[in-house]
Order: structure tokens, then sequence, then C-alpha cells
């Protein structure tokens, strides 16, 4: 654990306990006092303090695209990106059979581990100090924010970039589906006549395709 004053400094806390980073780095495979319940309480104060940051960064926003916002900012892929940008992984504490299936750059697990982190922070420091960590953390997340598109799925966007503009919805149709029952490809078309756009997606379901699709026309039809 050579590397907790180095991911202190990353963090912008300094701990008074650093037992508490430590716990917060302790993955329940590694036995003993390990992070989950620190976890909890980091989960706590990090939906707090993005919601008082979308808040203040979005006065005009209603309820709920602040709350679509927030899910996207909190979602576990969005912390596992964090937590890989502050190198979190080189320093957790895991159990022997994590360490061999690479526990360490789990998305679940580092995700879980920023939780911890924060909530000790929150202990060792109080509110304020956990607060001005996520604000740090989240400082480019917000200032690249688009929230007409962020936490929206491809087909929702292209449905509403249609409907904005009076146009008929788009058309799906099933072109191919290929494999076994149980492990199928489907290869799906998107139409939008009006625009004159086709475009395709595959996937391992026909709403995974569908989705593909509609990314694609999205693109197609929003830099026309």
């Amino acid at each position: 654990m050579n590397g907790l004053p180095h991911l202190a400094a990353r963090l912008g806390h300094q701990f008074r306990q650093p037992s508490l980073l430590r716990q917060a780095l302790t993955h329940r495979s590694h036995g003993g006092i390990n992070n989950e319940r620190l976890e909890f309480l980091g989960d706590s104060v990090l939906n707090c303090v993005v919601a008082s940051l979308l808040y203040n960064n979005f006065p005009k926003l209603p309820e709920g695209d602040l709350s679509r916002l927030r899910s996207h900012l909190v979602k576990e892929s969005t912390l596992s990106e964090l937590a890989t940008a502050l190198d979190i992984g080189s320093c957790l504490l895991l159990g022997e059979g994590e360490l061999k299936s690479g526990g360490w750059r789990r998305p679940s697990v580092l995700a879980d581990a920023l939780e911890a982190i924060i909530g000790a922070i929150f202990l060792d420091g109080g509110f304020a100090a956990a607060a001005a960590t996520v604000t740090q953390l989240y400082q480019s997340q917000l200032t690249d924010l688009d929230p007409q598109r962020l936490g929206k799925d491809p087909k929702t966007l292209l449905q509403e970039y249609l409907q904005g503009r009076k146009l008929a919805l788009p058309q799906y149709t099933v072109l191919a589906t290929q494999g076994e029952a149980h492990c199928q490809t489907f290869r799906v078309e998107c139409s939008i006549p009006a625009l004159g756009i086709n475009t395709q997606g595959e996937g391992g379901s026909r709403r995974a395709a569908e989705q593909l699709a509609a990314q694609a026309a999205y693109e197609v039809a929003s830099h026309a």
C-alpha cells in the first residue's frame, strides 16, 4: 500500500486517519474489515453532492432531466472510468481469487471502491471535504455535459429529433437473423423515408441492433 499517499494527493485530501483509506480499498475477498459499509455511506454522499452540482450548474433544467443526468454521472461505468483515471486499481487489497480473475480492473469493483473512498473522506474530514473531492472529480464531466443528449438511448434521441421537425417516426426492419436460438445475431435497418436515410445495426438482440441502427441514423440526420 505504498501508493496511498500518492492516491490521497490525486484525490485532493490528506487523511488524518489513513486507516480509513486502507479500509476503503479493501475488497471483501481480502478478509477482515472491508469497504462495503464505507461504500454504502459514500454512495449517499456522492448522490447528494452530484445532485447539488447539477442543481447549481443547470438552473433551468426540470427535476426529470436532473434525475436523468445524476443517474448517468453516478452509474457504474462512469465511476469505474473515474477510478481508472485515479489508478485506484493498483491500490486495491484483493483476495487471491479476485487477483487471479483481474478484480483490480473490474468495473464493479472499481466503482464500489471509489464510493467507499468518498465515504472514507466524509468520515475523515466531514461533508465539505467529501464535496470538494467529488467536485474536483466531476469538473471535466460537468464542463462537457450535454443535458439534451446525455442519458438518452439512441432510439429516444432519434425520435425526439424527428418529432421536433414534425417528421414521421423511423421504421425498423429485421433484415437477417443468424445463429442458434441461444446465441443469435440480429441485423436491423432503420429507415427514415422523409430524409432518405437507411442505416443498419447488428447486435445480440433485436433491441440492441435497433439501438445501433438508430444511433447511425441520428448521426447522419443531425449532421446533414
